[in-house]
Protein backbone atom coordinates (compact mmCIF):
# COMPACT_ATOMS: atom_id res chain seq x y z
CA UNK A 1 0.00 0.00 0.00
CA UNK A 2 1.06 3.60 -0.63
CA UNK A 3 1.42 6.20 2.09
CA UNK A 4 -1.87 7.73 0.91
CA UNK A 5 -3.71 4.41 1.14
CA UNK A 6 -2.15 3.70 4.53
CA UNK A 7 -3.24 7.13 5.76
CA UNK A 8 -6.88 6.75 4.78
CA UNK A 9 -6.99 3.16 6.05
CA UNK A 10 -5.65 4.22 9.45
CA UNK A 11 -8.11 7.11 9.64
CA UNK A 12 -11.02 4.88 8.68
CA UNK A 13 -10.08 2.39 11.38
CA UNK A 14 -10.40 5.13 14.00
CA UNK A 15 -13.44 6.79 12.37
CA UNK A 16 -11.54 9.99 11.69
CA UNK A 17 -11.28 12.13 8.56
CA UNK A 18 -8.21 13.41 6.76
CA UNK A 19 -7.17 17.01 7.25
CA UNK A 20 -5.27 18.12 4.15
CA UNK A 21 -3.67 21.59 4.22
CA UNK A 22 -2.33 23.26 1.08
CA UNK A 23 0.61 25.65 1.05
CA UNK A 24 2.65 27.04 -1.85
CA UNK A 25 6.28 25.93 -1.79
CA UNK A 26 8.63 28.86 -1.28
CA UNK A 27 5.98 31.21 0.09
CA UNK A 28 6.76 33.65 1.60
CA UNK A 29 10.37 32.52 1.68
CA UNK A 30 12.02 29.20 0.80
CA UNK A 31 13.29 28.81 4.36
CA UNK A 32 9.73 28.69 5.72
CA UNK A 33 8.39 25.76 3.69
CA UNK A 34 9.91 22.72 5.40
CA UNK A 35 9.42 24.02 8.97
CA UNK A 36 5.85 24.85 8.00
CA UNK A 37 5.29 21.34 6.66
CA UNK A 38 6.46 19.88 9.97
CA UNK A 39 4.32 22.41 11.85
CA UNK A 40 1.25 21.39 9.87
CA UNK A 41 1.81 17.75 10.82
CA UNK A 42 2.13 18.65 14.50
CA UNK A 43 -1.10 20.66 14.24
CA UNK A 44 -3.00 17.66 12.87
CA UNK A 45 -2.39 17.41 9.13
CA UNK A 46 -2.76 13.92 7.70
CA UNK A 47 -1.69 14.71 4.12
CA UNK A 48 0.11 17.81 2.81
CA UNK A 49 -0.68 19.35 -0.57
CA UNK A 50 2.38 21.31 -1.64
CA UNK A 51 1.81 23.81 -4.41
CA UNK A 52 4.36 24.14 -7.20
CA UNK A 53 4.60 27.87 -8.03
CA UNK A 54 3.52 28.78 -11.53
CA UNK A 55 3.43 32.08 -13.39
CA UNK A 56 -0.15 31.63 -14.65
CA UNK A 57 -2.15 29.84 -11.92
CA UNK A 58 -5.47 30.17 -13.74
CA UNK A 59 -7.49 27.92 -11.40
CA UNK A 60 -6.48 29.90 -8.33
CA UNK A 61 -7.91 33.01 -6.76
CA UNK A 62 -6.00 36.13 -5.72
CA UNK A 63 -4.66 34.69 -2.45
CA UNK A 64 -2.83 31.76 -4.06
CA UNK A 65 -1.90 33.78 -7.15
CA UNK A 66 -0.02 36.15 -4.85
CA UNK A 67 1.58 33.20 -3.07
CA UNK A 68 2.91 31.98 -6.43
CA UNK A 69 4.26 35.45 -7.16
CA UNK A 70 6.03 35.61 -3.80
CA UNK A 71 7.60 32.19 -4.33
CA UNK A 72 8.66 32.95 -7.90
CA UNK A 73 10.40 36.11 -6.69
CA UNK A 74 12.78 33.73 -4.92
CA UNK A 75 13.28 31.72 -8.09
CA UNK A 76 11.47 28.64 -6.82
CA UNK A 77 11.17 25.95 -9.48
CA UNK A 78 9.99 22.37 -9.55
CA UNK A 79 13.40 20.90 -8.72
CA UNK A 80 13.65 23.11 -5.65
CA UNK A 81 10.17 21.98 -4.60
CA UNK A 82 11.30 18.36 -4.85
CA UNK A 83 14.37 19.23 -2.76
CA UNK A 84 12.03 20.59 -0.07
CA UNK A 85 10.10 17.32 -0.05
CA UNK A 86 13.36 15.39 0.25
CA UNK A 87 14.38 17.56 3.20
CA UNK A 88 11.00 16.98 4.85
CA UNK A 89 11.46 13.22 4.36
CA UNK A 90 14.70 13.26 6.35
CA UNK A 91 12.62 13.32 9.55
CA UNK A 92 9.11 12.40 8.37
CA UNK A 93 8.65 9.16 6.46
CA UNK A 94 4.94 8.70 7.10
CA UNK A 95 2.95 11.82 6.10
CA UNK A 96 1.87 11.69 2.45
CA UNK A 97 2.90 14.64 0.29
CA UNK A 98 0.95 15.53 -2.85
CA UNK A 99 2.32 18.02 -5.36
CA UNK A 100 -0.39 20.30 -6.73
CA UNK A 101 0.18 22.54 -9.70
CA UNK A 102 0.14 22.93 -13.46
CA UNK A 103 1.43 20.80 -16.31
CA UNK A 104 3.98 23.17 -17.85
CA UNK A 105 6.76 22.73 -15.23
CA UNK A 106 6.37 18.93 -15.44
CA UNK A 107 6.49 18.98 -19.23
CA UNK A 108 9.57 21.19 -19.19
CA UNK A 109 11.33 18.75 -16.89
CA UNK A 110 10.13 15.70 -18.82
CA UNK A 111 7.63 13.14 -17.54
CA UNK A 112 10.12 10.38 -16.79
CA UNK A 113 12.71 12.68 -15.23
CA UNK A 114 10.03 14.30 -13.09
CA UNK A 115 8.49 11.02 -11.95
CA UNK A 116 11.85 9.53 -11.05
CA UNK A 117 12.94 12.63 -9.14
CA UNK A 118 9.57 12.89 -7.39
CA UNK A 119 9.72 9.27 -6.27
CA UNK A 120 13.28 9.70 -5.01
CA UNK A 121 12.25 12.81 -3.07
CA UNK A 122 9.31 11.04 -1.43
CA UNK A 123 6.31 12.44 -3.31
CA UNK A 124 3.17 10.29 -3.02
CA UNK A 125 0.73 11.92 -5.41
CA UNK A 126 0.47 14.51 -8.16
CA UNK A 127 -2.55 16.70 -8.87
CA UNK A 128 -2.12 18.56 -12.15
CA UNK A 129 -4.89 21.14 -12.25
CA UNK A 130 -4.91 21.78 -16.00
CA UNK A 131 -4.45 18.19 -17.19
CA UNK A 132 -7.78 16.55 -18.11
CA UNK A 133 -8.02 12.77 -17.72
CA UNK A 134 -8.46 12.35 -21.49
CA UNK A 135 -4.90 13.60 -21.95
CA UNK A 136 -3.35 12.19 -18.79
CA UNK A 137 -2.53 8.62 -19.81
CA UNK A 138 1.12 9.28 -20.64
CA UNK A 139 1.90 11.05 -17.38
CA UNK A 140 -0.30 8.78 -15.23
CA UNK A 141 1.31 5.64 -16.63
CA UNK A 142 4.79 6.92 -15.85
CA UNK A 143 3.77 8.09 -12.37
CA UNK A 144 2.22 4.70 -11.71
CA UNK A 145 5.46 2.91 -12.56
CA UNK A 146 7.09 5.01 -9.82
CA UNK A 147 4.24 4.27 -7.36
CA UNK A 148 2.94 7.85 -7.41
CA UNK A 149 -0.82 8.42 -7.40
CA UNK A 150 -2.58 10.55 -10.03
CA UNK A 151 -5.22 12.70 -8.35
CA UNK A 152 -7.94 14.48 -10.30
CA UNK A 153 -10.51 17.18 -9.63
CA UNK A 154 -14.29 16.91 -9.74
CA UNK A 155 -16.58 19.93 -9.60
CA UNK A 156 -20.26 20.79 -9.07
CA UNK A 157 -20.69 20.97 -12.85
CA UNK A 158 -19.04 17.63 -13.69
CA UNK A 159 -21.57 15.49 -15.56
CA UNK A 160 -22.11 11.91 -14.46
CA UNK A 161 -20.49 10.34 -17.53
CA UNK A 162 -17.40 12.40 -16.89
CA UNK A 163 -17.46 11.51 -13.19
CA UNK A 164 -17.19 7.87 -14.22
CA UNK A 165 -14.27 8.70 -16.52
CA UNK A 166 -12.39 10.74 -13.92
CA UNK A 167 -12.85 8.24 -11.13
CA UNK A 168 -11.53 5.48 -13.38
CA UNK A 169 -8.38 7.49 -14.11
CA UNK A 170 -7.76 8.42 -10.48
CA UNK A 171 -5.81 6.81 -7.68
CA UNK A 172 -5.03 7.78 -4.09
CA UNK A 173 -8.07 9.99 -3.56
CA UNK A 174 -10.39 12.31 -5.44
CA UNK A 175 -10.47 16.06 -4.88
CA UNK A 176 -14.01 17.45 -5.06
CA UNK A 177 -14.13 21.20 -5.64
CA UNK A 178 -17.18 22.26 -3.65
CA UNK A 179 -17.71 25.61 -5.35
CA UNK A 180 -17.88 27.01 -8.85
CA UNK A 181 -15.02 29.41 -9.49
CA UNK A 182 -11.43 29.74 -8.31
CA UNK A 183 -9.75 28.97 -5.00
CA UNK A 184 -10.75 31.22 -2.11
CA UNK A 185 -14.40 31.49 -3.15
CA UNK A 186 -16.73 32.49 -0.37
CA UNK A 187 -19.89 30.47 0.23
CA UNK A 188 -20.28 26.77 0.93
CA UNK A 189 -23.54 24.84 0.49
CA UNK A 190 -23.23 21.71 2.60
CA UNK A 191 -26.41 20.09 1.30
CA UNK A 192 -25.23 20.45 -2.29
CA UNK A 193 -21.90 18.90 -1.35
CA UNK A 194 -23.69 15.94 0.25
CA UNK A 195 -25.76 15.37 -2.88
CA UNK A 196 -22.74 15.45 -5.17
CA UNK A 197 -20.65 13.16 -3.00
CA UNK A 198 -23.47 10.63 -3.00
CA UNK A 199 -23.41 10.63 -6.80
CA UNK A 200 -19.63 10.35 -6.99
CA UNK A 201 -19.60 7.40 -4.58
CA UNK A 202 -21.79 5.48 -7.00
CA UNK A 203 -18.76 5.36 -9.30
CA UNK A 204 -15.81 4.79 -6.96
CA UNK A 205 -14.58 3.44 -3.65
CA UNK A 206 -11.70 5.94 -3.54
CA UNK A 207 -11.66 8.41 -0.64
CA UNK A 208 -13.08 11.81 -1.52
CA UNK A 209 -11.54 15.00 -0.15
CA UNK A 210 -13.45 18.26 -0.39
CA UNK A 211 -11.86 21.67 -0.80
CA UNK A 212 -12.78 25.32 -1.57
CA UNK A 213 -14.78 27.39 0.92
CA UNK A 214 -13.34 25.76 4.06
CA UNK A 215 -12.03 28.49 6.29
CA UNK A 216 -12.43 27.55 9.96
CA UNK A 217 -13.35 24.84 12.43
CA UNK A 218 -17.07 25.04 11.75
CA UNK A 219 -16.79 24.61 7.98
CA UNK A 220 -14.17 21.87 8.39
CA UNK A 221 -16.43 20.01 10.81
CA UNK A 222 -19.45 20.30 8.51
CA UNK A 223 -17.56 18.90 5.52
CA UNK A 224 -15.83 16.17 7.54
CA UNK A 225 -19.26 14.76 8.38
CA UNK A 226 -19.75 14.10 4.64
CA UNK A 227 -16.33 13.57 3.07
CA UNK A 228 -13.29 11.40 3.73
CA UNK A 229 -11.01 14.41 3.80
CA UNK A 230 -11.07 18.19 4.19
CA UNK A 231 -8.74 20.40 2.14
CA UNK A 232 -7.89 23.91 3.32
CA UNK A 233 -5.70 26.26 1.33
CA UNK A 234 -6.54 29.94 0.97
CA UNK A 235 -7.29 30.43 4.68
CA UNK A 236 -3.74 29.29 5.48
CA UNK A 237 -1.98 30.98 2.58
CA UNK A 238 -3.64 34.30 3.48
CA UNK A 239 -1.94 34.18 6.88
CA UNK A 240 1.43 33.50 5.29
CA UNK A 241 0.91 36.50 3.04
CA UNK A 242 -0.13 38.72 5.93
CA UNK A 243 2.99 37.87 7.94
CA UNK A 244 5.69 37.98 5.26
CA UNK A 245 8.09 39.82 7.54
CA UNK A 246 7.81 37.42 10.46
CA UNK A 247 8.06 33.72 9.72
CA UNK A 248 7.56 32.70 13.34
CA UNK A 249 4.25 34.56 13.50
CA UNK A 250 3.16 33.12 10.15
CA UNK A 251 3.96 29.60 11.35
CA UNK A 252 2.09 30.15 14.61
CA UNK A 253 -1.02 31.56 12.93
CA UNK A 254 -1.20 28.88 10.23
CA UNK A 255 -0.80 26.02 12.67
CA UNK A 256 -3.34 27.57 15.04
CA UNK A 257 -5.98 27.60 12.28
CA UNK A 258 -5.20 24.01 11.40
CA UNK A 259 -5.27 22.88 15.04
CA UNK A 260 -8.71 24.48 15.43
CA UNK A 261 -9.94 22.54 12.41
CA UNK A 262 -8.45 19.28 13.69
CA UNK A 263 -10.15 19.74 17.05
CA UNK A 264 -13.50 20.57 15.45
CA UNK A 265 -13.32 17.60 13.08
CA UNK A 266 -12.43 15.16 15.86
CA UNK A 267 -15.10 16.42 18.22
Amino acid sequence: MSRIQDCFAALSATQRKALIPYITAGDSHPSLTVPLMHGLVKAGADIIELGVPFSDPMADGPVIQLACERALQHGINIRQVLAMVAEFRQTNQSTPVVLMGYLNPIENMGYEAFAQAAAEAGVDGVLTVDLPPEEADSLSTILNTHHIDSIFLLSPTTEEARIAQITKASSGYLYYVSLKGVTGAASLNVSEVAERLSLIRQHTTLPIAVGFGIKDGASAQAISALADGVVVGSALVAQIGAEQENQDVALAKVTAILAEMRHAMDS
